[in-house]
């Protein structure tokens, strides 16, 4: 069964980089008040998890530079994910408020839902 999975993860990485998307291009300013608050955020992620996939798809399609912390080969990366998070569980998006909270959000349609509404992306 490892075998099988390892084979599907390598499908689903090469028809991702076969299909990638174009990023949006914006400018420099505007870039950089979303790359501010961005700056503060983190998605834990496997790398060949197909949810976690459409979430970078999603980051990238709509330039968000968000940093991508592997949570399966990391294992420090991985107890923080559990400690903080409260469940080793991917995509989750860890955001900082302004309030100081943090906020840990998974399900990969969530995450996408929360960017668009937040940076008012289509």
């Amino acid at each position: 069964m490892k075998v099988v999975r390892w084979i599907l993860g390598q499908v689903i990485l090469l028809l991702d980089a076969l299909t990638s998307p174009k990023p949006v291009a914006r400018e420099v300013s505007a870039q950089k008040v979303i790359d501010d608050v961005t700056a503060s955020m983190a998605m834990y992620q496997f790398k060949t998890c197909p949810f976690c996939v459409k979430v970078r798809r999603e980051l990238k399609r709509h330039s968000l530079n968000i940093e991508l912390r592997d949570a399966k080969n990391d294992l420090d990366i991985k107890s923080e994910l559990v400690r903080e998070g409260g469940r080793h569980k991917v995509p989750c998006l860890r955001t900082d408020n302004a309030d100081g909270t943090v906020h840990w959000l998974y399900e990969s349609n969530d995450i996408i839902e929360h960017l668009k509404k937040q940076f008012k992306l289509v």
